[in-house]
């Protein structure tokens, strides 16, 4: 679990902090495109603060038994040239990359054209291997001029362009109803969706099935060009096992046993959720057979990740993507970012 060490800050305050072993960078804002500087100035100065977005109350998280960072990014080319410092670190990480194309419609107005994206997504792959790339085509987002089989061939022109660097992809759909404030970014931020029907945005039962089964045939036609791609939703309830469609672990024990398996430490932990205890001899103890439940009960009851510590904020994220409900504004972001130096303790300054 996140273990409380005692840390000294910036300022030479002596206080308490969360120790993660795995840190989610980060499900609330996009720390790899907008502060990758911030976050290995971060790390080499140790810890880092956090404002629990309910309450304001500061929290600090120390990275002292950080053993994996899981990257959350739509553009992963600004933190590209300082990895190679996890590395030498000794710390792990893989990334879950967003590459849609809603080009046309305005959804995602600050990130690069797909191309840059594309060539982003490969650089990041060949880099570090793709198995540690995670394709995801996120959300799934219905609109007069979209409808399943157009969202189908935009994810079969980009999933070509991706031959290779990825095993797998990873979808969900938008969810409109849940956030007012998605529901008027719609309206107002684009031309696509009037008041009366925003909310069909949200694929029906019949168009999920439409695009699944679809999904399938993509997959299908990729694995008889030998690529095999596995595939999987993102957060949720849906079933689509019939169609060999899993629900995702985004923060996965199970990826990093096998991807990280040398460190025999790590395995121990994603297996007991408990750092392993060397014997005389400094040899790690038999792993027990029973797996511990290792889900994160912090997350929504439909979410698969494993226990971490997400370090992002709310109402920072510079890419202003309509569908987003982490950000309440474009201004309060704007307001965020006056605030904010590479130098800071928190994203927020």
């Amino acid at each position: 679990m996140n273990e409380r060490i005692t840390i000294n800050t910036d300022f030479s305050e002596s206080v308490e902090a969360t120790a993660p072993v795995i840190i989610s960078a980060s499900r609330s804002t996009d720390i790899p495109a907008f502060y990758a500087r911030w976050f290995f100035n971060r790390l080499a100065k140790g810890y880092c603060a956090w404002y629990n977005p309910f309450n304001q109350q500061k929290m600090y998280i120390s990275f002292e038994r950080c053993r994996v960072v899981v990257f959350w990014t739509k553009n992963p080319a600004p933190i590209i040239p300082y990895l190679s410092e996890l590395d030498k670190r000794g710390i792990h990480y893989y990334f879950q990359v967003t590459l849609n194309d809603y080009e046309k419609e305005g959804f995602e107005p600050n990130v690069p054209s797909v191309n840059e994206r594309v060539e982003a997504f490969k650089k990041l792959s060949r880099l570090i291997g793709k198995e540690r790339v995670i394709w995801r085509f996120d959300p799934l987002i219905i609109t007069p001029n979209i409808g399943p089989r157009e969202l189908l061939k935009r994810i079969w022109n980009i999933g070509n362009k991706l031959k290779g660097y990825t095993d797998k992809l990873v979808f969900s759909f938008v969810d409109v109803k849940a956030y007012r404030k998605v529901q008027n970014n719609l309206v107002k931020e684009t031309m696509c969706f009037t008041k009366e029907d925003v909310e069909n945005a949200e694929a029906n039962h019949a168009q999920r099935i439409e695009i699944v089964e679809g999904l399938k045939k993509i997959r299908e036609a990729w694995h008889n060009d030998g690529w095999d791609v596995e595939m999987a939703t993102c957060a949720e309830d849906i079933d689509l096992e019939a169609y060999g469609i899993e629900h995702n672990r985004c923060i996965d024990g199970e990826l990093m046993k096998r991807i990280f398996a040398d460190d025999k430490e790590l395995v121990y932990y994603l297996h007991t959720l408990k750092w392993p205890e060397k014997d005389m001899f400094g040899e790690i103890p038999p792993i027990p057979q029973k797996q511990k439940n290792v889900k994160d009960t912090g997350q929504r009851k439909i979410c698969g990740c494993m226990v971490s510590k997400d370090i992002g904020m709310y109402n920072t994220c510079r890419h202003f993507c309509v569908y987003c409900y982490a950000n309440t504004s474009k201004e309060a972001v704007l307001k965020n970012k006056d605030k904010h130096n590479d130098e800071s303790e928190s994203i927020i300054g």
